[in-house]
């Protein structure tokens, strides 16, 4: 996607905030941007720090100069990126960054810039690690920090930064570009739930992970219909070797809960939003009981795969929570 477009066009204060800063070099020692999931904060950050960086910004980054393509290839001595989308981010990722970020510049421009994604997955003792470095940061360092919940990020955090709001586009929209510039009805419906940009669900569209994930859920739910003995068959040789990762589950658990909510809605006479999935949304609705327990039940394991739990067991367990009466 052209984050530098996207920004100008879809996030106005934010695209102001930044072009005020730079111009007038008074750039904050440390930002927090927030956004809920679908907002690209990481591919913000990315490129709020590049611009800080580059060899030519005017006054953002040029993305095409050596510096923007060594911070792409992760070899920019003085930029790191410490990503808790996946993981928490431990003490050990912190201590890495306070202990390099002390040391004098490596690069001949002298500016270090850090960002942390998702910085609501720190433990206590990443914050610990960190707080001083934000509060006293050395000369020419910068931090750049994300996170999709505001709620869980310390006071103590909050107040050593620049808080910068990021704002949703209305999700029918993004599904509507998404369309007009090729993509599948099914995919724009579904991924505009999760990126909001049209840009953003044209590209993960053609991620084979995810149409693996969402041709694995297809067969489970469409299996559930047959019942639990057909649904615990097909978790096993269809989804549990696909949804193999952190990752695959939570889109695994977060699309279903999609079609969930659809088949409650479809139940009660309401209207769906997965238009596309129709015929798959009125079997759920009429042939799965207790839709409702069986999204909160969906929510509860959802939470699982934070832990240690493993993926195969935790997809095993939904397949016969299900069909719980």
């Amino acid at each position: 996607m052209d984050i530098g477009a996207y920004i100008k066009e879809n996030q106005p204060l934010v695209y102001r905030t930044f072009l005020h800063a730079f111009e007038q070099q008074k750039l904050a020692h440390a930002y927090l941007l927030c956004g809920e999931s679908g907002v690209p904060l990481k591919e913000t950050a990315l490129y709020f720090a590049k611009s800080i960086l580059c060899d030519h910004p005017s006054p953002f980054a040029d993305l095409s100069c050596r510096t923007c393509h060594r911070i792409d290839e992760g070899n920019y001595s003085d930029f790191r990126m410490v990503d808790g989308s996946g993981n928490s981010i431990k003490k050990d990722d912190m201590g890495t960054i306070v202990e390099n970020f002390q040391q004098t510049p490596f690069e001949k421009k002298g500016i270090m810039v850090y960002v942390v994604h998702e910085v609501e997955n720190m433990t206590v003792e990443a914050i610990n690690s960190v707080l001083k470095f934000l509060e006293e940061p050395t000369p020419n360092t910068y931090a750049i920090l994300t996170t999709r919940n505001e709620a869980k990020v310390l006071p103590t955090i909050l107040s050593r930064c620049q808080t910068i709001r990021m704002r949703l586009a209305p999700r029918e929209d993004v599904e509507a570009r998404a369309k007009a510039i090729g993509v599948a009805e099914e995919d724009a419906e579904l991924l505009s739930f999760f990126y909001n940009d049209a840009a953003l669900v044209s590209e993960n569209a053609e991620d084979d992970a995810y149409q693996a994930t969402k041709t694995a859920l297809i067969s489970f739910l469409d299996a559930t219909s047959q019942g639990k003995d057909m649904a615990r068959l097909i978790m096993e040789k269809d989804v549990i070797p696909v949804v193999n990762s952190k990752v695959n589950a939570r889109l695994f658990f977060d699309m279903m809960t999609l079609f969930l909510k659809d088949a409650s809605s479809l139940s009660k006479g309401g209207t769906i939003s997965l238009k596309a999935f129709e015929s798959t949304i009125q079997d759920l609705a009429a042939n799965l009981p207790n839709i409702d327990k069986n999204l909160l039940a969906l929510m509860t394991l959802r939470a699982e795969i934070e832990t240690n739990i493993q993926i195969g067991l935790l997809l095993t367990h939904l397949a016969i929570s299900i069909f719980k009466e």
